[in-house]
């Protein structure tokens, strides 16, 4: 199986989640491409498997994600599952019950819309999704981020390989 890995980053978060999850399909013995949605790529992003991921912004996925989804070919990949995959800040234990509901409003609802934006566009998004918290508003990433992106695509490889 190959898996493709398109993120983008603004400061450098989503690419080692990215990173991770080609990681890990490499350790499970497929083969991983990444691309920057920031780079220039002559083809359309081709595998068995496609991990789409995006910061969160004020409460939304990156232009950029968005238009990539938009201009992607349902037809070419009609039966490639894309995976969605956020990066989040993440509050403070002792945050109030009203910041956590808009935290999960907002940030963590953006990757559900970005998943609904790729079906609607016709393409096969898979239910779940993945948000990797930050610690900061520039990073880095918290403890449980990495540990949690491996395990969360070992979860996704099974399931689409049962």
């Amino acid at each position: 199986m190959k898996g493709t890995v398109v993120y983008d980053s603004y400061y450098g978060n989503t690419k080692q989640v990215a990173e991770a999850i080609a990681d890990e399909l490499k350790a499970e013995g497929h083969d991983a491409e990444v691309r920057s949605i920031r780079e220039h790529h002559r083809a359309e992003p081709v595998g068995d498997v496609m991990f789409l991921g995006s910061p969160v912004r004020m409460g939304s996925v990156t232009g950029r994600v968005k238009r990539f989804v938009k201009k992607l070919d349902a037809n070419l990949l009609k039966s490639t599952p894309l995976v969605v995959f956020t990066t989040t800040l993440k509050l403070p234990d002792d945050a109030s019950d009203e910041k956590r509901q808009a935290q999960d409003k907002y940030d963590r609802a953006a990757g559900r819309k970005l998943r609904d934006l790729a079906r609607e566009q016709g393409l096969l998004a898979v239910d779940d999704h993945l948000w990797a918290e930050v610690a900061g508003m520039k990073g880095p990433l918290t403890e449980e981020a990495l540990p949690k992106t491996k395990q969360f695509t070992h979860d996704v490889l099974r399931s689409l390989t049962s």
